[in-house]
């Protein structure tokens, strides 16, 4: 099979030759620390790896970008504020003020390069003049810088792939924490729910707007749909709230990417998902990723509640990868032969990898998941 028919297959409940292997990716932290215990210096890891295991790679075509941007256009410009206290406080490109070390810079604000702190100021969207201002008018579905010129030519050499290849954007709850912040839009959804509503029926007609353009080229082989929505133990909003306010999305979004040939749509949401994941069966939602076990999250009792009713990735308590030996294996072989021998399930580290995680513990636990999976 190619990499593309497995991660299908496997995600769909269907007959894969093996299980992707995908035991979770280091972010920068994690490679520093990685390259005092054996890495070599500039060496890619993941390539490491897999000649380590005696893993054959598999060749691909080359990939092709779509080139596609779910994003604001124009994004505010990026400005040092001021550098006080070993800090520095950013405007960033969302708009909002945000303060984080000076070991860093703004740069790790723009992307998950590693694990790091922040705090918020301010968020762009405090009123709706706010709104009307300064966001509302960037995110036009039909911005010609949205879209790559050849989107078309992109598309056509996209369809023949050996390689998997999706789209990502964020859901409702996201995306509205972006423009609000996580605490001024709980309470206007008790406050204001109206303003809510209008806003989260924006996103939706964006989302479905650039979708429609995208898919008219485009079959994805996965859609992930950002949604960062819990905590330990719970989700941040109820499940009433949950099917009032985002609802709406998820039943305009599924139906148009299924009707647009995109077998697999994902939900990424760090927390304890537990309540959350009837809500997303309802909705037509096929996976979710990473499935936290210290929020909570417990994949072999959640196989057993829903079953084939949704697949999974991640769900291997990166804890007990990180103290290595027995208690790795343990924590494996807990989860991942009950699950792979139902389908439906990529196993991998419950987030990105950690510094904890050694690279003689990262190898001798991918080199289990090889095993586990068909690679050895």
């Amino acid at each position: 099979m190619t990499p593309r028919e497995r991660y299908c297959q496997t995600l769909l409940f269907g007959q894969p030759d093996k299980i992707p292997l995908q035991p979770g990716g280091p972010r920068e932290s994690t490679l520093a620390a990685w390259r005092c215990q054996g890495l070599p210096e500039g060496a890619n890891y993941h390539q490491v790896l897999l000649e380590t295991l005696g893993v054959e790679p598999e060749p691909t075509q080359p990939a092709v970008g779509l080139g596609v941007s779910f994003r604001m256009i124009p994004q505010f410009e990026e400005e040092v504020l001021e550098h006080r206290e070993g800090h520095y406080v950013v405007r960033d490109w969302m708009g909002a003020i945000t303060e984080i070390s000076d070991q860093f810079d703004y740069t790790y604000i723009r992307a998950a390069k590693d694990f790091v702190t922040r705090k918020w100021h301010k968020f762009p969207v405090s009123s709706r003049q706010d709104w009307e201002e300064n966001m509302k008018w960037r995110y036009a579905p039909d911005d010609p810088q949205r879209f790559p010129t050849d989107l078309a030519e992109r598309g056509a050499r996209l369809q023949g792939r050996d390689y998997v290849a999706g789209l990502h954007f964020n859901g409702p709850f996201w995306q509205l924490r972006e423009w609000l912040g996580f605490e001024n839009l709980c309470l206007l959804m008790a406050e204001d729910p109206a303003f809510v509503e209008e806003l989260a029926g924006f996103w939706t007609d964006f989302i479905a707007r650039t979708l429609a353009r995208v898919l008219e080229h485009f079959a994805p082989d996965y859609t992930m749909i950002s949604e960062d929505m819990a905590y330990k133990m719970h989700s941040m909003i109820s499940p009433a709230m949950t099917r009032h306010f985002l609802g709406p999305s998820y039943q305009r979004w599924v139906p148009q990417l299924k009707a647009g040939g995109c077998p697999l749509v994902c939900v990424d949401s760090d927390g304890f998902i537990g309540e959350l994941i009837p809500l997303w069966i309802g909705y037509g939602v096929h996976c979710t990723v990473p499935v936290e076990v210290a929020a909570g999250n417990d994949l072999v009792a959640f196989r057993e509640r829903w079953g084939r009713q949704m697949a999974f990735m991640g769900g291997l308590d990166k804890r007990a990868l990180a103290q290595g030996g027995a208690t790795m294996e343990a924590e494996v072989r807990r989860v991942v032969p009950p699950l792979l021998c139902q389908g439906g399930y990529i196993p991998g580290c419950d987030h990105g990898v950690p510094p904890d995680i050694s690279w003689p513990n990262y190898v001798a636990y991918s080199r289990l998941l090889a095993q586990l999976t068909g690679w050895l």
